[in-house]
Parts: C-alpha cells; structure tokens; sequence
C-alpha cells in the first residue's frame, strides 16, 4: 500500500497544483475583460447623455476626434423635449465586481473540491483496507469491488459534464475522473503486487488501457486528468515488474506513452506535459542503467531510445508553444549526457557511437533550421571531445577513430558551410575540424605514423585559414582571432612531426613569423597580440634549458669566479631558445606587434636574448679553471661590460629602443657595481689587470665606463655615476702605477700621497671647468671633492708624515686652499649672466 499512496499523493498534488495555477490566470484574464468593458460602457454613456442646463457647452467637451452623430428625426426630437432629462439617460447596468483572489476563495471555493475528491479515493482505499483486516472479503471480490468503484468514479465525472446543475463548474468532473483513474491504477497494483491474481503479462496490459483511458479522459477534462495519467503511465511497469516481459516491450511501451502525451501536449498546447513527460523518460533511462549492469543488448535498446527521446522531446516542446529556449534546449543536453553515462556499458562500440553521431547530426539539423538550438550543438561538440577522450584511453577502441572521424567531418563541414551564419557556426567549424583531430594524436598517437599526423594536421590548418581568410575584413570579430590562433596551433604541430623533438622551436618560431605576417596583412589590433603565445609556448617547451640557465645566472651572481662550468650544452640551449628569440626580436621594430603585451613578452625576449648571447661570449675564453681565471678573468668580465654599455649608449644616443638600451647600459653599470667594485675586486681577488701604466685593463675599463657615463648625460644620475666612475679611474690608475699587474697587496706612503694630489687635481679641474663653463654641477662636484680631499689630508695622510715632511704638505694644502678660496670669490662676485642664472636655477 506504501507505493499507492505515494503515487496518489503525488497526482493529487500535481493535479491539485496545475489547476490552481490555470484558474489564477483564467481569472485574472477575466478581471481584465471585465475592465475593459467598464470603461467602454462609461465612454458611450459620455457620449449619449444631452446637454442640460448646467452644461451649456457640454458640446464642446466632446473629444473633436469622435465623429458627430447625425441629428436626430423631428418627431423624435420633439418626443426628446417632452421627456425630463432624467428620463433621457440610459439607465446605468449593474456591473458585477469581479471575484479576486483571496484566502476566503481559496479555501472556501477551490480547496474543498480537490479535497474531496482525494477524499473519495481515500474512501475507497480505507474501505478495501477495513475488508482485508475485517476478514470480510476474499482478495479476489476486494478487488473487483475496487475496480467497479473507480469505474464508477469515471462514470460519475461524465454525468457530472452532462448534468446541468455540476455542467457549470468543470472541476467536478475533473476531480471525478482523477479519483476514477487513482482508483483503477490502485486497483492494478493490488490485483498484480499484493494479490498476485494475474499474470505480470495481464497487469501491463490493464494498465496500458488504463493509461490510455486517462489519456482520452485528459481531452474531455484537461490537466488534472493527464497529470492523473502522466503519473500512472510512467508508474505502470513498476506494478507488474519493469522486465517482466522483457527490456524491449518496456521501450516500446515507454516510446508509445510518450508519444501519446507529446501528441496531448501539442493538441492542447500544454508545453509543462511535453516537459514532464520528457523528465519521466530520461528518468526511466537512468533507472534502467543502474538496473541493467552488463546487459549489452538490453542497454543497445535502451541507448536507442535515448536517442529517440531527445530527438522527438526538442521537436514536441516548441509545437506546444513553449518560448523558453533553455527548456527546449535542455532534451537534446540530456540526451548528449545519457549517452555519455551509456558508452562505458556498451564498450565505446560502434552502436554506442551511432546513438551519439545519429543525435549529433538531429542537432545540427535543428540548429540549421532554427538558432535557437545552436547551444546543444555546441554541447554536442563538448560531448563529442569527451566521449572521444574516455573511448581513446580503452585498450579496445576499434570502432572510435572511425566515429571521431565521421563526427569531425559532420561538425566541420556544417560549420564551414555555415559559418557566415553567426560565430556559433565557426566554433562549430573549427571545433570540428581542429578538435577531434588533437584529441585523437594526444590520446592515441600510434594510431598513425608521425608523418601521417602531421598531413592531417596540416590539411585542418588550410581548412581554419580558409575560415580566417574568409572573414579577415571584419576586423573586431572574434572569429578572425580563434581561426588564426587554430590555423597557428595545427601549423605548428603539423610541421613538428616532420623534425627532431630537439627541433620544436623551429616551427614555433615559423608560426610566430607568421602570425605577425597575418596581422599586418588583416591589420585587426586583436592580431598584433597572437604572436607572444607561440613564443610562450617555447619557453615552456625549452623549461629544461632555461631552469640550466637559471642556475648560471645564480652562480655567476653569488662570485662564482668559474661560471663557464655551469653553462648547458649548447646543442640543448640554442635550438630550443634563438630561433624564436630571434624571431621574435625581428617582429619587434613593428609597434604594433604584440599589443598590450609588449612591454612583458618584449622584456623576457630581450633577458633571453641577452642570456645567450652571454653563453656565447663565454665560450671565447672558456675560462675553466682558477690560474687561467686569475690571468683573464678581469679581461673577460670587463669585455662583457664594455659591450653591454656601448650597446646601450648606442641605442640611447640614437633614440632607438630606448627601453632595450637603458637595460643594456644599466645591466653594464651593475655588472661594474657588483662584480668589479664588491665580488671580485682585483684590489681584493688575484687578478691579471696588464702590467703598462693606464694602457692596461683596469684603467681603461674606468676610463671608458666614465665617458659612456659623460657623454649620455640624460639624467643627473647619468652625472653622478660619471663623477664617480672617473674618481674610480683615478684611484684605479694610482694603484695600478704603484701595483702593477695585480693590484692586490697594502696601501703604501706613496700610494696614499698619490691618491690625494690625483683627487686633488681633478677637484681643481671641475671647478676651473664648471667656473669658465658655467656648469653648475661641475663647481658642485670639485668644491664636494675638495673638501674630502682636505678632510684626507688633515686625518689621514697628515698622520703619516713626520717632521719636515708634515709642515710642507700643510704649506702647500694651505696655499692651495688660499688660492681656491680667492679666485672662487671673484668668480661669486661676477654679475651673473642671464644665461648663467638659468642654469643654475634649473641645476638646483
């Protein structure tokens, strides 16, 4: 008894449901009727109605855009005249107000009906109930008595339709013929569950003309009643066993019943029965996977009528009027993912790949009769890469490469032919074209030789160019930018089966020449941007030779003083990274190219580039071992720098790349700071400088640092570090005179003197230039030297003399001082020339 009142519970609720639901808005269809009338009646008594004597000029309160009535005959004028005014106006008609919805009409009115009628099939239910524990009735006469009580229910809605005192309110007869047919399916169940007084084989077939009873009850009655049938339809073989007379009856059963509604909804328009009906079907189909584990054949019959369900739900539910176009979508969804649940039982066969490929194309078809169901063909296509992944990772997949194959050319051909349609068609297009073709090398790539793949490939790529060629004038489309980006990634993968894996970078670099080729030819801006994702792509390919290259960059930073034996193999280093290095390198004169992301993809090109070009200069001295360091190894480092800033103050003094040639010249002053000036010394790390005074390394390596300093002078930093790098050059070549080739060892008397009066003459020099020059930096920086030199003097190299020695460095830092002091005085004292006060206005 539990499913029957489960099952009875549900209809009356449903029923109970629907019909409140299609009376609120019969009503409120009504009250707007009755509105209108309204307001139409008091218009043309307005318009009726004389003139009295209160309104004069009740003429002229007519609306000019009504048209005058004809004057009325004579004789009935006079008869007008004789009749009071009051006589003369038409009598008001009573209006009735119309009935709104309220809780007193809820439960006074609507909820007692279907309360009763529930009542009455709970009436029969409690009686057959009473019989059994009472002993009263055998099972046989129970049952009989059920059944003649819900045909009497059904017999009694259809002289309540006739009988003129219920014929006004239809619910009667519907609540009538729903108890009838609640009846009847409880009676079923008893006869065949319960009682077991007929064959599983009989029960279906009663409860076949009982549904079909409900169904033509439903015409007569409406909703109430076909939910009434809906549930006792799908119920039914439950009652006498789902697989008692087998899987295939039960579809054909399940296939005729959803028929049957879908051709009820149509008729009535009722889109909520061609949808409830469509829930129950793909419900039954997951009962029947979880039930049927194993069963090849029985799940073939049921994937088939997966299919059919789909295919017959998507074309039911607009002929009901439904407009919802994600519920009219959502059958053919459904139908993809039962499929998909289906395949793993049916081994990825070739029946299970017909089911997805025959609904496929059934989306296809209606998208290209209606739009509208353009997103289930692109969930077909989703479905498609998914089935073809979990069939390609089976050890069996005998009949999967064909089928991929048939999907691809059914998807890619329509979205070809299609594809000035809309941009749905060209995902379609390149989806399937591109698509099924990456799955299958990625998953399965012993299908075909490498030589095979790559033809494919690159006959799909002419395919999705074409596409790209097809739409290049329509510049802001995405359609433009995914066909080249998909044109790009089959090139690529097509031209790398005919090389080495070592050769990747090749074709990389190729599509990336390309792509920019293309973006100058269509000149979409979305273009300019494609060409950094091949060259990504490379350096992810090449993560191996870059993490080595990490690794040099990390030695080489922490003092390493033998980096050359970090550097990897150049046959892994250069293949891998110069070609789309320098690829991309070339594009770069364009501004355009690269879009927003020039200034990252741009800057990494260039940090590579300049890396290599690192490993390279390396590989000229091969420096490998430490005597080999100490002779060369300043040298090579100051080479290395050297090279880095002329680069740069080439590109900064000319204007061009600015942004590469600060890099370069700020990369040469750090390798300056870092490794000369802190990590290695030659004043501190043993290190060969060349044995000629100021033509030897370390001299000139200062020297000409500090006029690339000089000489670029964009910016007061520029000044500054000039300053400083020529103050390093003096001291440089003051230690090389009293040091020689290595300049390691301690600082002696004559060392010391020697650096205060090289300090103390170029203290001087600055202040004559910046006096006869005008330059105010320049008087800035001799005046600041000056005064260190003098605190030099005083604190240290004062302490180291003795005697005679002393008072005569004191006589001649005193006459120095005096003489600086007065001739810096009558040049303060000059009147200052427009020109000057300028400059020095702007310099401070």
């Amino acid at each position: 008894m539990d499913i029957f009142t489960l099952l009875l519970a549900l209809g009356v609720g449903a029923a109970f449901f629907v019909v409140l639901r299609r009376l609120a808005v019969l009503e409120q269809e009504l009250r707007r009727v009755e509105s209108l009338v309204v307001r139409l009646g008091e218009r043309e008594s307005r318009f009726v109605a004389p003139a009295s004597a209160d309104a004069p000029d009740a003429a002229d309160a007519v609306p000019s855009a009504e048209p005058e009535a004809p004057p009325p005959p004579p004789a009935r004028a006079i008869a007008a005249a004789a009749r009071p005014a009051a006589q003369m106006a038409p009598a008001p008609r009573a209006m009735r107000a119309p009935p709104s919805v309220n809780l007193e009409s809820l439960i006074g009115g609507r909820l007692p009906i279907w309360i009763g009628g529930a009542a009455l099939v709970l009436a029969g239910f409690f009686l057959v109930r009473y019989s059994i524990e009472s002993g009263l009735l055998g099972p046989g006469t129970r049952t009989m008595l059920a059944a003649l009580f819900g045909a009497a229910l059904i017999g009694a809605s259809e002289a309540a339709r006739r009988f003129p005192a219920t014929a006004e309110d239809p619910r009667v007869a519907q609540v009538l013929a729903g108890a009838g047919i609640a009846s009847l399916y409880g009676t079923l169940y008893m006869a065949a569950a319960l009682y077991h007084l007929i064959s599983p084989l009989t029960a279906f077939v009663a409860v076949v003309i009982v549904t079909a009873t409900a169904m033509g009850l439903a015409l007569r009655h409406g909703p109430p009643t076909a939910v009434m049938a809906l549930i006792g339809g799908f119920a039914a073989p439950l009652v006498a066993g789902f697989d008692a007379a087998g899987i295939g009856p039960l579809l054909v059963y399940l296939g005729l019943f959803i028929a049957a509604l879908f051709g009820l909804a149509i008729h009535r328009g009722w889109g909520w029965l061609a949808l409830a009906a469509s829930v129950a079907g793909f419900g039954w189909v997951n009962f029947l996977i979880a039930a049927l584990p194993g069963r090849g054949g029985d799940l073939s019959a049921v994937g088939a009528f997966t299919m059919l369900l789909a295919v017959c739900a998507s074309a039911a539910l607009p002929a009901t009027g439904t407009h919802n176009r994600w519920l009219r979508l959502a059958p053919l969804v459904a139908g993809f993912v039962q499929l998909l649940a289906l395949a793993p039982s049916l081994e990825f066969g070739a029946l299970a790949w017909s089911f997805y490929l025959v609904l496929a194309a059934a989306a296809l078809f209606l998208s290209w009769r209606q739009s509208l169901y353009l997103p289930a063909a692109l969930a077909a296509l989703g479905f498609l890469l998914v089935l073809e992944t979990l069939a390609l990772i089976q050890p069996e997949r005998s009949a999967t490469p064909l089928a991929a194959a048939v999907a691809s050319v059914l998807f890619a051909v329509s979205g070809h032919l299609l594809a000035s349609r809309g941009r749905s068609w060209a995902v379609l297009a390149l989806g399937g074209t591109a698509g099924p073709l990456l799955v299958a090398h990625a998953c399965a790539p012993a299908l075909l030789a490498p030589e095979a793949w790559g033809m494919l490939e690159l006959l799909a790529a002419a395919a999705c160019a074409h596409l790209a060629w097809r739409v290049r004038s329509e510049v802001g489309d995405p359609t433009l930018t995914a066909a080249s980006l998909v044109t790009a990634l089959l090139v690529a993968l097509g031209l790398a089966q005919f090389l080495p894996g070592a050769w990747l970078a090749l074709p990389l670099a190729l599509v990336l020449l390309g792509l920019a080729g293309w973006a100058r030819v269509a000149r979409a801006p979305a273009l300019f941007a494609l060409p950094a994702l091949p060259y990504v792509a490379a350096l992810i390919a090449a993560a191996l030779p870059l993490a080595e290259l990490a690794k040099l960059i990390a030695t080489s930073l922490a003092g390493d003083p033998l980096p050359y034996l970090a550097i990897p193999a150049l046959r892994d280093l250069f293949p891998a990274l110069a070609l789309p290095t320098a690829a991309l390198l070339g594009i770069m004169p364009d501004p355009r190219q690269l879009g927003r992301a020039r200034r990252l993809i741009g800057s990494l090109a260039i940090g590579v580039g300049i890396l290599l070009v690192y490993v390279l200069a390396k590989q000229i001295l091969t420096i490998t071992t430490p005597e080999h360091f100490a002779s060369l190894g300043f040298v090579e480092r100051a080479l290395l720098s050297q090279a880095c800033l002329a680069s740069g103050w080439y590109l900064l003094r000319s204007g061009r790349f600015m942004s590469l040639g600060r890099v370069l010249f700020g990369l040469g002053l750090f390798r300056i700071a870092w490794f000369d000036l802190l990590l290695l010394n030659p004043a501190i790390v043993p290190q060969g400088v060349g044995a000629v005074p100021l033509l030897n390394a370390a001299v000139v390596h200062a020297v000409t640092a500090a006029l690339w300093l000089w000489t670029v002078a964009r910016i007061p930093a520029h000044r500054v570090g000039g300053a400083l790098l020529t103050v390093v050059a003096l001291l440089v070549t003051v230690r090389q005179a009293t040091h020689g080739d290595m300049l390691t060892g301690p600082v002696g008397t004559l060392e010391n003197g020697g650096y205060s009066a090289a300090l103390l003459g170029l203290a001087l020099f600055w202040l004559w230039r910046g006096i006869t020059a005008g330059v105010y930096d320049l008087r800035i920086a001799g005046l600041a030297l000056l005064t260190l030199v003098t605190f030099k003097v005083f604190l240290v190299d004062a302490a180291a003399l003795d005697g005679m020695l002393r008072i005569l460095s004191f006589l001649a830092l005193g006459v120095v001082l005096i003489g600086i002091s007065w001739a810096y005085s009558r040049f303060l004292a000059r009147p200052a020339t427009p020109a000057s006060d300028a400059e020095a206005a702007v310099d401070g």
